[in-house]
């Protein structure tokens, strides 16, 4: 018997469903915490199944993201889907967040091409010499769904 609170709740989903829907969504909300205060950020990002990456980009020359983030010991990401018809999908994962070292860029823009959305502020910035992209290794996942596809 359903739950009256069922549309609200949505099931649990299995990794291989989280993987899919991580693989195909490219855009959510990243969050960190310093000394108390939290920070949510809307970013693309690219999603290689143990990791996602971000590529920070904005117009300041110290990013609160970036700050953020050097200061984080832990992360957590989420992206979320709902359709017309009232259906919805969640993942929520946690993990570490660092700056990637150069032995993960090619991994990293390989994971970025396949569903990150580009942003209009690339043209201004040299990330193939300086990349500012990120990585969250995730440790913990979840997801919902709420109607099927």
């Amino acid at each position: 018997m359903s739950s009256p609170y069922h549309t609200l709740l949505g099931s649990k989903m299995d990794p291989s469903d989280i993987d899919e829907f991580l693989t195909r969504t490219g855009v959510g909300v990243l969050s960190m915490s310093v000394d108390g205060v939290p920070y949510g950020v809307p970013l693309s990002f690219g999603y290689d199944g143990d990791s996602l990456y971000f590529l920070f980009v904005g117009r300041s020359t110290k990013l609160k993201k970036e700050r953020y983030a050097e200061q984080s010991r832990q992360a957590s990401f989420a992206a979320f889907d709902v359709d017309p018809d009232g259906s919805w999908r969640s993942a929520i994962v946690a993990g570490p967040i660092d700056r990637i070292t150069p032995n993960r860029w090619d991994t990293a823009r390989a994971a970025l091409a396949d569903n990150a959305f580009e942003s209009d502020l690339l043209g201004e910035h040299d990330i193939e010499e300086h990349p500012n992209v990120w990585a969250l290794d995730i440790e913990e996942r979840s997801g919902r769904v709420v109607g099927s596809d």
